[in-house]
């Protein structure tokens, strides 16, 4: 059959054989983009400092590693809002294919900077531009992706369905992490040297990969079926609705900030901190990895309890057993053991997961179709960018400021657990909204 824009006329069969199809193109893709993304962290958090800032003390380049980290998330809420008006005006696929392009061709030439030996300072100007159009393009991806799965889902099932997008984060960061590792076992002057690179060079094969599943799949026939609605009389521009209705986006932003600030605290500076504390590189990268693999199936089946129980109660179990555990993970993280260090990182992935696992249909319920797109992009990356944007950059400065302690680090990822709490206690249950309605009931 020829995939076509018209997925509403398909029949029961054809149906949900569509829908398999689109939650596996959210998967891919998704998996794609992150890891392109996370690759970025982990390399940021092992490699960018003696490589881009060699000049600098270890510590300050670490720093200023994490800040081209940062440059990233600064970018995502105007790819939000870029992708969202035209996802919302044109349509969800097309902006899939152009953010993924632009993704894997950012990701692709990372790889080909040349070194500062070469070019000088260029080199990390060159680093930080290609990691805000990487910013750009996930900004547009996480929104189009998740509300492909979602509004294809039947009702009752569209937590599950979304979660797929948000696995694919995961799914991303473990085949990033396992590439980055396998090439840090060569020696550390041609790891630095070249090595690190071939991860980032491999994304020119992922984008193709990408490109074909995206161009086979159809359009979200609730955003076709709005498309049509619209065209018989004057619509407001997304943003504009968005803006008309600011607190949908506050709550959506701010109830996820803690998943993203916890993400990316053990993405990036606990990695740091386990190394630091004797675990070698490979092992430590071996330890998240295997995180990460339990990640998958976590996201998923925390997204399955959302469908059953709502989404509040799974995200709100997830950021109080953050509270309670940070410091014990950390401890562990310290021995330097790669038992102890796996066992961290298992722990905080349990966590992290119920917080991330509805996130995906959370974020999207609370706005209508006409302007969802927008809405849940820039919600989404709000979150990223308050949470996670500086993260690193102030939890290495907490942590270089009080002479190595890991206490202000653990408060300041509780300090977030905590005003994510407080909006998420705020808000009504969004499982059974209304997706076709104009302005959900939440």
């Amino acid at each position: 059959m020829t995939v076509t824009a018209t997925a509403g006329t398909m029949s029961a069969t054809q149906r949900k054989k569509e829908v398999r199809r689109v939650i596996l193109s959210s998967y891919l893709g998704s998996t794609i983009e992150f890891y392109d993304f996370l690759l970025y962290a982990t390399a940021a958090s092992l490699v960018f400092g003696p490589v881009f800032f060699a000049d600098l003390d270890p510590l300050a380049a670490s720093i200023a590693s994490m800040g081209t980290f940062a440059a990233g998330y600064v970018a995502r809420p105007l790819g939000g809002i870029v992708f969202g008006h035209f996802g919302d005006t044109v349509g969800r696929k097309a902006m899939l294919l152009i953010s993924m392009t632009v993704m894997g061709i950012a990701s692709f030439a990372i790889g080909l900077i040349p070194p500062p030996e070469m070019i000088g300072s260029w080199a990390a100007v060159i680093l930080v531009l290609l990691r805000v159009c990487q910013g750009l393009a996930v900004g547009g991806e996480w929104g189009g992706a998740a509300l492909m799965s979602l509004e294809h889902a039947e009702s009752g099932k569209r937590g599950f369905a979304a979660a797929f997008t948000n696995a694919g984060a995961p799914t991303g960061a473990l085949l990033g992490t396992l590439a980055l590792a396998a090439v840090s076992l060569l020696p550390d002057e041609q790891f630095l040297t070249w090595g690190w690179r071939i991860p980032f060079l491999i994304s020119a094969f992922m984008l193709a990969l990408g490109l074909f599943i995206r161009s086979k799949v159809s359009e979200s026939p609730l955003f076709t079926a709005a498309l049509k609605e619209s065209a018989k009389k004057e619509t407001t521009p997304p943003i504009v609705t968005i803006l008309k209705r600011p607190r949908a986006v506050v709550v959506a932003s701010m109830s996820c900030i803690a998943s993203f600030g916890m993400q990316t605290a053990f993405t990036t500076f606990a990695i740091t901190y386990a190394v630091s504390s004797g675990a070698p590189r490979s092992d430590a990268l071996l330890a998240f990895s295997f995180c990460q693999f339990c990640a998958i199936f976590l996201v998923l089946g925390s997204a399955r309890l959302s469908d059953r129980i709502g989404r509040r109660p799974v995200m709100l179990a997830g950021l109080g057993a953050m509270i309670l555990s940070v410091y014990p993970l950390f401890l562990l993280l310290s021995t330097g053991q790669f038992p102890f260090v796996a066992l961290a990182f298992v722990g905080y992935t349990l966590c992290h997961s119920a917080t991330y696992g509805p996130m995906a249909a959370f974020i999207s319920e609370q706005f209508g179709t006409r302007a969802r797109y927008t809405g849940a992009s820039l919600g989404y990356q709000l979150a990223t960018l308050i949470g996670a944007g500086f993260t690193p950059v102030i939890l290495a400065s907490l942590f270089a400021s009080s002479g190595k302690s890991i206490l202000p680090v653990g408060l300041f990822i509780i300090a977030l657990c905590v005003v994510s709490a407080v909006f998420l206690v705020a808000t009504k249950e969004s499982k059974d909204n209304d997706l076709s309605a104009e302005t959900p009931s939440a």
